[in-house]
């Protein structure tokens, strides 16, 4: 159909890498592939970077010329067979970014997160009713209706973190902005400051705080959250917000970077226990 997106996943992202391997493996570049098969070299491009998922004849064609027998044959077909299900982004992909819907299913995958948050609560650890407030402010002039397919998007992405057997593992540490900042009335930010201190309590939780008083930071430019993956053939990546939009990075250097950027963070934070108090102290004082 035409205009429809197709929203990144693990198993395209897989699929891939795994067609870009093979080429190279057979010492074919991209023009003599085009030549050779008809397929566009931009569209080669675009199904070796994850932005286009072939289809099943073009596959067959690119197996086909490399030469690919089994098991791996096999193994790219099942590849695109899962790349073809519905991610767990689809039904709230209108409501969305095209980047944000991407993350939304690698976070579904992930063994782990690592989410520095500047100015409010992360949506993995919202009431709704706090996550109304933020959508409302945010989204002012548009309907209800997005809204609501936004908040519904949270909610279901919350249940990664109590999934039976692999709950993620989510490690955040928030700065002193986000806790601080009444969103929704005295009440609203009393219930979501009250649900943050039993968050911390499940296992696969750990919250910090990073309090005013550390001063200046690494990551004052915005908020950004690495994942980890449990398979070693999915390698890290990291999703950053800003002002201008949202983005996700998969280059080693830039994940070296943010994996240091988060671990100077957490050490300037406040210990687990620090954080629990300081949280308690601020939700009391909006009785």
């Amino acid at each position: 159909m035409a205009g429809k997106r197709t929203v990144l996943t693990v198993q395209l992202r897989r699929l891939a890498a795994l067609l870009s391997e093979m080429r190279e493996q057979a010492g074919i570049s991209k023009e003599v592939v085009s030549s050779r098969t008809g397929i566009n070299v931009t569209t080669l491009y675009r199904i070796e970077t994850a932005q286009a998922r072939p289809q099943r004849r073009t596959l067959t064609a690119m197996l086909d010329l490399y030469g690919i027998g089994e098991p791996q044959r096999s193994d790219a077909v099942q590849l695109l067979m899962e790349a073809q299900k519905p991610g767990m982004s689809r039904p709230f992909e209108a409501a969305v970014s095209e980047v944000y819907a991407a993350y939304i299913n690698f976070e579904t995958e992930a063994l782990s997160a690592r989410l520095f948050q500047t100015s409010f609560i992360p949506g993995l650890l919202q009431t709704e009713r706090y996550a109304w407030a933020v959508l409302d402010t945010a989204m002012p002039k548009v309907e209800t209706s997005v809204i609501e397919q936004r908040l519904r998007a949270r909610v279901e992405r919350s249940k990664v973190l109590t999934r039976d057997g692999n709950p993620l593992e989510l490690w955040v540490v928030l700065d002193e902005a986000a806790i601080r900042r009444v969103v929704g009335g005295p009440e609203v930010m009393r219930e979501q400051l009250l649900r943050l201190t039993e968050d911390t309590d499940k296992r696969n939780v750990i919250l910090q705080v990073l309090p005013f008083g550390a001063g200046a930071h690494p990551a004052m430019v915005g908020s950004f959250v690495v994942l980890d993956f449990p398979d070693p053939a999915d390698p890290e990546l990291v999703y950053v917000e800003g002002i201008a939009g949202d983005d996700i990075l998969e280059g080693h250097n830039e994940i070296r970077r943010f994996g240091v950027m988060f671990d100077q963070l957490r050490a300037m934070a406040l210990s687990p226990r620090d954080s629990a108090e300081m949280i308690n102290e601020i939700a009391e004082g909006l009785r």
